[in-house]
Order: C-alpha cells, then sequence, then structure tokens
C-alpha cells in the first residue's frame, strides 16, 4: 500500500498554500506526499469558488480561481509529489524518527515531518431554520456556486451580505433571466467596490429583507421573504435559492493534537514550527509569533517556502531554509521509478 512507503514531508491538505508547499519541497528534494480530504486538490477555492476572479497573487491581475488551482497543480507535479484524495488525516503517533498519520479510512502514512496547510480548516455552512429550506437542498436550494452556466435563464434570489453574496450576484445578472439580493439590514460585509458595483448593476437589492419560507413540488418554486421592520410579506417567483450566509471553521481533529493554539489558530515561530517538533504549519491555519494571523493568499505562499525550508534543515541539519534561487536549483522532473 502506498501509505507504507516513508516520506520526507506529508503535506495536510491540497488548497493553493498545500500545492505551493508541494513544489517548493520537490525543490528541495523532499520525498513528498498530499493528503487532501476534498475528491478534488484546491481546496476552498475549488469546493467553493472556482469561478470567482482572484486579484490578489502576485503576477495575475486577474484569474479565476479554477485557473489559479490547474497552475498552481502543474507546478507542484513537476517533482512528481504523491496525491492521497478523499481522507481525512485524523490522529498521529510519534515513532523513533518518524510520525505515522492515520486517516479516517483507516489508512496509515509515514513520514519524517509533516506540514500542515489545511487552510481555515475544516467548515460547515450557515444555514437558516425556515420551512422549505431543508427539504430543497439540492432542488434548488444551494449554499454555494460552482457553475455560473448551471443557472442559465432562471430567476435566482441570493440571501447574504458579505463578499460571497456580492460577487455571486455580480456573476450571475448576466447569465440568470434575473436576480435578486436581499440583506437583512443595510450595511454589508463586502469590499466597498464590489457593493458599488452591485448596486449600479441590473440586480434587484431589497435592504432589510429577510427568507421567510420556500415553497414548490419537486424543485424550487416560490420565496416568501419579508421587510423585517414593516414585517410585510412578498412571494417571490424564483427557480434557485443561494444561502450566501458564510460557514464556521475549525480544526476538526487536529484541534486534539495539543498544538500550542493562539484562538482558534496553530502558533508558529518564524520558521513555521509548530509547538510539536517535526510538525510545521502555514497559510490561514496559523498565527505567526509576533505577527498573529494574516488570511492573505500572497503570505501563505512565502510561508509555505519557508516551511518547506525549515523541514529540509530539520532533516538535514547542514541543510540551510534557504536553498538558493529556483534558477540556481535548476529545476527538472524527478524520476520516482
Amino acid at each position: 500500500m502506498q501509505g507504507k512507503d516513508l516520506y520526507d514531508v506529508t503535506i495536510i491538505g491540497g488548497g493553493p498554500v498545500g500545492l505551493f508547499a508541494a513544489f517548493y519541497a520537490g525543490l528541495r528534494e523532499l520525498k513528498t506526499k498530499v493528503i487532501e480530504a476534498l475528491p478534488q486538490l484546491g481546496g476552498q477555492l475549488m469546493a467553493l469558488y472556482p469561478e470567482k476572479p482572484v486579484y490578489d497573487v502576485p503576477g495575475f491581475p486577474e484569474v479565476k480561481a479554477k485557473d489559479l488551482v490547474q497552475a498552481l497543480i502543474q507546478q507542484a507535479e513537476r517533482y512528481q509529489p504523491t496525491i492521497v484524495l478523499g481522507q481525512r488525516v485524523v490522529s498521529y503517533e510519534r515513532k523513533n524518527d518518524h510520525f505515522v498519520l492515520l486517516t479516517d479510512t483507516g489508512e496509515e502514512h509515514l513520514t519524517r515531518a509533516v506540514i500542515i496547510a489545511v487552510g481555515i480548516g475544516a467548515f460547515r455552512f450557515n444555514t437558516l431554520d425556515r420551512p422549505g429550506v431543508r427539504e430543497f437542498e439540492g432542488k434548488g436550494v444551494y449554499y454555494f456556486v460552482k457553475d455560473f452556466e448551471a443557472f442559465r435563464g432562471k430567476k435566482v434570489l441570493v440571501v447574504g451580505g458579505g463578499d460571497s453574496a456580492v460577487d455571486w450576484a455580480l456573476h450571475l445578472h448576466p447569465v440568470a433571466e434575473k436576480v435578486t439580493l436581499i440583506h437583512r439590514r443595510t450595511g454589508f460585509r463586502a469590499y466597498e467596490k464590489n457593493v458599488q458595483q452591485l448596486f449600479a448593476s441590473p440586480v434587484e437589492v431589497k435592504l432589510h429583507y429577510e427568507l421567510k419560507e420556500i415553497r414548490g413540488e419537486d424543485q424550487v418554486q416560490e420565496a416568501v421573504i419579508f421587510q423585517n421592520q414593516t414585517m410585510e410579506e412578498e412571494t417571490l417567483p424564483v427557480d434557485a435559492v443561494i444561502l450566501a450566509l458564510g460557514f464556521r471553521a475549525d480544526l476538526g481533529p487536529l484541534a486534539q493534537w495539543g498544538f500550542e493554539m493562539d484562538g482558534r489558530y496553530i502558533k508558529v515561530n518564524a520558521r513555521m514550527e509548530t509547538s510539536i517538533p517535526g510538525i510545521f504549519a502555514c497559510g490561514d491555519i496559523v498565527s505567526v509569533e509576533g505577527l498573529g494571523n494574516v488570511k492573505l493568499m500572497a503570505t501563505g505562499f512565502g510561508q509555505a517556502a519557508i516551511a518547506a525550508g525549515a523541514v529540509k534543515s530539520y532533516l538535514d541539519p547542514t541543510a540551510k531554509i534557504f536553498g538558493g534561487h529556483s534558477s540556481d536549483l535548476v529545476p527538472k522532473k524527478k524520476d520516482r521509478s
């Protein structure tokens, strides 16, 4: 079984930061494995926002999330890391000079070091306790948008006032027959520029409105909304309701590993070392000593490179964290055969 091979480093998490960590670990000539709980690489970007434009990655003025992920996968594959999908790491055991990682499928993975790059961790979507919501999940009730084309020609109701709600409304109105966005108050949590674009768009925005009920037969057909100041009700004909209400995230089983924590974040030092020797972490899940938590993809990429270099130095004390520029290292694909 693949789990019985001993790897230099195993990266828990196959999102953007985990993928870049895999590339950099390969660049430092480390035998690398990536374990991702989802059935595909890309993490939150691919699971929730594949069509969403990303603006804060150096070198890309604008790039679709799915295209960025594909480029990161191609980059990581240069050194042929072993990829394990659909397994969640739940516990570990220290044995002499290596770790045994146990996943929820019962498989064991052997590794000399670990990099945790799980992004925000495990997440669950916030929902509403309203008639029809649970009944029509998968039948017109959605919590995220993966394919805008699936809504072509449909009447769509978006519920929420955060970045996702505003982004999805803006990207849906060119393909949908009609898009209505309701928000329970006046203020939005989304970027101000996007909110301005929303109000300038054909999207119908109804403030101080909330969802009361979803109706239909086999599929969603109507949504009852109400004005929360006057309590006046209105029935909208809709084909789809998108509940963009955010999600709750936590470390899941990793919270029981005994890390020193800063709130819900894993504490690391400047070398991306956790309080457990041999286990490193990077990305949205960490709080860096003297800096705290910075949820930026660009920051995560830098932390991934540091973590991979620190693993190299941990396994070989004669090696430096900075191994040289990629052009100096003459990157080439490694033959695993």
